[in-house]
């Protein structure tokens, strides 16, 4: 993969909890990751997207994008059996 195949990829979307939350998972699993409308989303979510939701949004490489799936894939597992 040459530099001009890295592109960035949204892997993730949320409430501000949900994306710091998922933005420390992928931390953890070692994926440098990017927050998108951070500040517009918590001060205005129903701008940033209808409803107030989805408003911010986790970025990463497409380097590490298989892998960020993988996290995000298990997180939204958790959620659903609880």
């Amino acid at each position: 993969m040459t530099m001009n195949d890295i592109k960035a990829v949204e892997v993730f979307a949320g409430t501000s909890w949900e994306s710091g939350l998922v933005k420390s998972l992928l931390e953890n699993a070692e994926i440098e990751v990017f927050v998108q409308d951070e500040i517009q989303g918590n001060l205005v979510p129903w701008y940033t997207s209808p409803g107030g939701t989805s408003s911010i949004r986790l970025v990463v490489s497409s380097e590490n994008e298989e892998k960020a799936r993988e996290v995000v894939n298990q997180y939204m597992t958790d959620i659903a059996r609880r």
